[in-house]
């Protein structure tokens, strides 16, 4: 029997990160920049990517993030009470940049507020210069935590973002190529959260903007659109069962191939992302 190599670098790893400076976007979006030695050997595969944010509780001076001896982190971290380990919560690499001819870097990661937000909102809104977290981030830009891949045949882009995909939206236009087409919906709370891409894509983008008047329909706002012919490719993420709708619309009624669909539940309406974790790994449902 044969046991495979244990690659050189793995693929997702924890860094630390510092906080350097943070920027506010929008009435609704807060962008936060970490740098630091901790980030060395990040290396982000941009659009989508992801990565899961170790938040301290209040109280707590850093995420308490354990480690055993050959490096593994998730049994030690989830035999410690829920009130001592590190909150886990997902978010998207808005940028990463590199700062001198050395390895030091930068990451943006844009974080949506709310008024009842959790505990990934009052961390940022109360951060600032010099605060500290961990992450389990990527060592290898083509890493599985990307998932904006268009085939190579695609002569269009679909995409829907609310303000939680956002980010990931913005950055997957930035990288769209000028030969493509791209119908874009992105909803957001307020009229000054809107922040108009920089895309070489030929994009048309519609902002559903709630403004206190209730959620737009965004399935009734895709169905009423006339789309460009051609072979397309869809990415929509945000809140769970809008994401599940508008995938039933573009398969069901439109009868795009769903293996050219890319969706992601990042949140549920009236669920924790630890109770959307336990959703998810009892098993899908519909669509």
């Amino acid at each position: 029997m044969t046991t495979a190599a244990r690659p050189d670098v793995d693929p997702f790893r924890i860094f630390g990160l510092t906080v350097l400076r943070t920027r506010r976007l929008g009435p609704s979006m807060l962008r936060v920049t970490f740098g630091g030695r901790g980030l060395d050997g990040f290396a982000s595969g941009g659009r989508d990517q992801s990565l899961s944010l170790f938040l301290p509780h209040p109280g707590q001076p850093e995420p308490v993030v354990p480690v055993d001896n050959e490096g593994n982190w998730f049994g030690p971290w989830r035999a410690l009470p829920a009130e001592v380990r590190a909150v886990l919560r997902s978010y998207t690499v808005r940028a990463q940049r590199r700062t001198g001819d050395g390895p030091a870097t930068e990451i943006d990661i844009d974080f949506a507020l709310h008024e009842d937000g959790g505990p990934a909102c009052r961390w940022a809104a109360a951060a600032s210069p010099g605060d500290v977290l961990k992450a389990l981030g990527p060592a290898v830009e083509d890493n599985t935590a990307v998932r904006f891949r268009p085939p190579e045949d695609t002569d269009w882009v679909l995409i829907w973002a609310d303000e939680t995909a956002l980010p990931a939206a913005t950055a997957a236009l930035e990288w769209l190529p000028g030969h493509l087409r791209a119908r874009v919906w992105l909803e957001v709370p307020h009229t000054g959260d809107r922040r108009t891409p920089d895309t070489a894509a030929d994009a048309r983008i519609t902002w559903l903007v709630r403004d206190g008047t209730g959620t737009p329909d965004a399935v009734e706002a895709v169905r009423a659109a006339e789309l460009p012919a051609g072979t397309p490719y869809v990415w929509i993420a945000g809140e769970a069962s809008t994401v599940r709708e508008l995938r039933r619309h573009l398969v069901r009624e439109r009868g795009f191939d769903r293996r050219r669909v890319t969706f992601v539940g990042y949140w549920r309406r009236g669920l924790s992302e630890e109770q959307l974790r336990e959703a998810a790994e009892a098993g899908p449902s519909g669509g």
